[in-house]
C-alpha cells in the first residue's frame, strides 16, 4: 500500500478539483455545484458555490489571487472573487458558445482563462477593465470536435489542447494589450492569436483526454483513449518534431497526466491507480512503476486465504461469519475512475506529492 492521505467525501463523483496556494482549502466540482472544503486531518465543508444549473465540468483556483473559475455543461463560465468574510462573488464570462464548456484553466500569470468546449472552439477569456466584464476570443480552426483539455505553457501565451478529433495541438493565445510580447520558444517566434504551432495525431486515432507541457515548456505529452502516452520534442518553428515517443500499455485508458519533472510523467484514469513513466528523448520512455499497484495488493490478499477459510468454518459451526469480506471492492485506494491529477507539493524542483479525485468521491494525496 502506498503512502497516501485518503479522504472519502461521499459517493457523488468529483469531476475536477483544485487546491488553494497554501493547501488550506480545496474546491471540488460535483454535480451542479462547487464545494469548498477546509483541509486538515478531516475535510470540513465550508461553502458551496451554486451558480450553474447543469453539471460543473471543471474548476481551477488561481494561486496568487485566490479567484476561482468554473465552467459547466450549461455553456457558461464564472469567475468567483473571494471577499474578506469568506464569501465569493460570481462574475459571468462571455463565452459565446452553443455547446457545453468542458475544461477551464487560469494562465500562469492569471490574466487569462482558457475554456474548452463542445462547440469545436477554445474560448480565451480576459478581463476588460473599461466595461468591467470578462470577454473572450475564439480559437476555432483547425479544431473539428470537442476539446477535452487545455494546458498552459509557462509563458502564458502558448496553450496545448486535446480533443476528440484525435489530435493534440499547440496554439498561440497572444492578445495585444493583455500580453507582453513573449520571448521566442522552440515552438515558434510568431505569436499572432490562433497561430497553430504544432499538431500531433493520436497513434491509434483515439480521443486525446489530456495534454500538458513539460516544466520547461520544451516538450509536450498527451494521453489518448488507446491507453498510450505520447511525448513530443519539437525541433523548431515550422519544422517536424525532433522526436515523438509513444508508450503503449495494456492498462485501461488514462484520463489525466502530470509532469513530475522533465524526465517523469504520472498518469491515471480508468484503471483506478496512477502509474509513472520515465525517460528522455535520447533514451526513450518506459512505464516505470505503479504508485498504487493492484498486483501487490492481490498478493497480500492471497496470504489471507486461510482467514477466508476460517470464516466459512465459523459459518458452518455457528451460523455467523467470523469476518466480513467485501468482494465488490477493488485492491486499489480509488474504487472507480480517477478523473484528475494535480500537483500538491514539490521538493528539489520535482513534484513529490500528487492529489487525485475520482468517480468514487474520494480525494487522495499520493507520495510519489
Amino acid at each position: 500500500m502506498p503512502n497516501a492521505e485518503v479522504h472519502s467525501l461521499g459517493h457523488v463523483p468529483i469531476a475536477d478539483h483544485s487546491f488553494s496556494a497554501d493547501r488550506s482549502q480545496v474546491a471540488l466540482a460535483r454535480d451542479i455545484s462547487v464545494e469548498i472544503y477546509d483541509t486538515g486531518a478531516n475535510y470540513n465543508l465550508k461553502t458551496t458555490l451554486s451558480g450553474h444549473d447543469k453539471t460543473v465540468t471543471s474548476v481551477d483556483v488561481a494561486p496568487q489571487s485566490g479567484r476561482i473559475v468554473t465552467c459547466s455543461q450549461d455553456r457558461n463560465a464564472l469567475v468567483w472573487e473571494p471577499s474578506a468574510n469568506g464569501t465569493y462573488k460570481p462574475t459571468l464570462v462571455l463565452l459565446r458558445i452553443n455547446r457545453a464548456a468542458t475544461y477551464a484553466r487560469w494562465s500562469p500569470d492569471e490574466k487569462k482563462v482558457a475554456v474548452g468546449s463542445g462547440a469545436r472552439a477554445i474560448a480565451v477569456c480576459y478581463f476588460e477593465e473599461e466595461n468591467d466584464w470578462w470577454v473572450s476570443k475564439h480559437i476555432k480552426k483547425p479544431l473539428r470536435s470537442t476539446v477535452l483539455s487545455v494546458s498552459w505553457h509557462p509563458n502564458s501565451v502558448l496553450i496545448a489542447a486535446g480533443s476528440t478529433d484525435s489530435h493534440a495541438r499547440v496554439f498561440s493565445t497572444f492578445i495585444k494589450g493583455v500580453d507582453a510580447r513573449p520571448e521566442p520558444t522552440i515552438w515558434g517566434d510568431r505569436v499572432p492569436f490562433q497561430t497553430l504551432c504544432g499538431e500531433f495525431v493520436s497513434p491509434a486515432g483515439g480521443w486525446v483526454h489530456d495534454a500538458a507541457f513539460s516544466p520547461s515548456g520544451d516538450a509536450l505529452a498527451f494521453v489518448t483513449h488507446d491507453s498510450s502516452v505520447s511525448i513530443v520534442y519539437p525541433s523548431g518553428p515550422e519544422q517536424p518534431p525532433a522526436a515523438i515517443v509513444t508508450v503503449n500499455t495494456t492498462l485501461l485508458p488514462f484520463k489525466s497526466l502530470l509532469w513530475l519533472s522533465e524526465n517523469e510523467i504520472i498518469a491515471a484514469g480508468h484503471d483506478c491507480h496512477p502509474v509513472i513513466f520515465a525517460g528522455s528523448a535520447q533514451s526513450g520512455w518506459t512505464l516505470d512503476h505503479s504508485v498504487d499497484d493492484p498486483l501487490e495488493a492481490k498478493k497480500n490478499a492471497t496470504s489471507q486465504e486461510s482467514t477466508a477459510l476460517n470464516m466459512f468454518r465459523q459459518m458452518d459451526l455457528k451460523g455467523t461469519p467470523q469476518a466480513s469480506v467485501d468482494d465488490a471492492s477493488l485492491p486499489t485506494i480509488h474504487q472507480n475512475t480517477i478523473t484528475k491529477l494535480r500537483a500538491y507539493s514539490t521538493s528539489g524542483g520535482r513534484i513529490n506529492r500528487v492529489s487525485s479525485t475520482g468517480v468514487d468521491g474520494r480525494v487522495v494525496i499520493f507520495d510519489v
